[in-house]
């Protein structure tokens, strides 16, 4: 929205600093993490009040994890509103790739707001039936994939790019579609299972979301992708300032989520950031990167499925417990430990996702 003051400018005073991107997305930045601490007591407070018991606690959990009983869930509210003000008010409105995410964003948002009033409205774990879930979420999926698609450059339109081979594109075709609807959903429902620990996903999510923004801004600008030979994707600059929306937001959440956390996350939180982060990947044609910069909800995604198949095998479990966070906590391994460890594992794939981008 302040993109517009530009029109006051005469080229050499202070009104032509919102036409760069970089100084836009500094004031997102500020704007969500203002918004986290102007309203992030009150918001804790209400769900307090409202919520009761808080979020249930898992009966075949960790034993450590019942001291949080009473604990606020829905807290995702806060990163939600912080980044969709944010961007709204830094970023240019007439950019498709920005609504895209805010929808794809606000969808999941919703669905995981639904999922976490029926939990804390029953006071158990059975939320929004997982098909229902699944079932929204590929429909949301499937509108921003026919979106993205749809303002791609021709040459790019149902084509999967993929790193290092810069030059390789693979045509999927009609096929592109499910792919890219995956990749939205499986990244939503992966950062949404490795919510687990108080301030373990937020981190992640922040750093993941900074790689891509990253990725976003150099798609964006012609003499980046000629110099480093990536492919071309006018207008995805401007998701830098979404992203640097999420991290001022996500910083303000988790100075109320860090141990002992005030608040969750809840659904609310963890399915919009995945989806978002997904969403992003597909507007800037980097769906392998997001496997690689987001290899730490693979990693937690991929610890569910195998101990489920081999249960169901077998009878046995490959972990003492999934998601592979609380495998670690059965071990011993003390909370901050593992949080701590986590966020410097998302760091290091962050970087090497980072590093496809120069490399041939």
């Amino acid at each position: 929205m302040l993109y517009w003051l530009t029109l006051l400018s005469d080229g050499g005073d202070v009104f032509n600093l919102f036409r760069y991107i970089t100084f836009r997305a500094g004031g997102a930045f500020l704007t969500a993490l203002i918004f986290g601490f102007i309203f992030g007591p009150p918001l804790i407070l209400t769900l307090r009040r409202r919520q009761g018991k808080g979020q249930p606690i898992r009966e075949d959990g960790p034993a450590t994890h019942f001291a949080k009983a009473g604990t606020p869930t829905m807290g995702g509210l806060l990163i939600v509103g912080a980044l969709m003000t944010s961007t709204l008010l830094w970023a240019r409105l007439d950019n498709a790739y920005v609504w895209l995410v805010l929808f794809v964003t606000l969808g999941f948002a919703l669905i995981g707001f639904a999922d976490d009033y029926a939990k804390v409205s029953k006071g158990n774990h059975k939320g929004v039936p997982g098909k229902v879930r699944l079932g929204l979420g590929f429909a949301i999926a499937l509108v921003a994939t026919v979106w993205a698609s749809w303002h791609h450059p021709a040459e790019l339109q149902w084509q999967l790019a993929l790193p290092v081979f810069k030059n390789v594109l693979v045509d999927m075709g009609i096929f592109f579609i499910p792919f890219a609807m995956i990749v939205i959903v499986g990244a939503a429902n992966a950062v949404n299972l490795t919510d687990g620990l108080d301030g373990l996903a937020i981190m992640p999510v922040m750093i993941a979301s900074g790689a891509l923004g990253i990725i976003a801004y150099t798609v964006g600008r012609t003499d980046f992708t000629e110099y480093l030979g990536l492919h071309y994707v006018p207008g995805t600059g401007e998701i830098l300032i979404f992203v640097a929306g999420l991290a001022g937001g996500g910083l303000g959440f988790l100075w109320y989520n860090a141990p002992p956390a005030a608040v969750f996350m809840g659904d609310t939180g963890s399915l919009a950031l995945g989806g978002a982060l997904g969403a992003i990947a597909v507007a800037t044609k980097h769906e392998l990167v997001l496997g690689i910069v987001g290899g730490l909800f693979v990693a937690e995604a991929l610890s569910v499925i195998v101990q489920v198949l081999y249960f169901k095998r077998t009878g046995k479990r490959v972990f003492l417990m999934a998601p592979i966070h609380h495998h670690y906590e059965k071990k011993g391994w003390a909370e901050p430990t593992i949080v701590i460890r986590f966020w410097i594992i998302a760091l290091i794939l962050a970087l090497i996702g980072l590093a496809t981008l120069k490399l041939r």
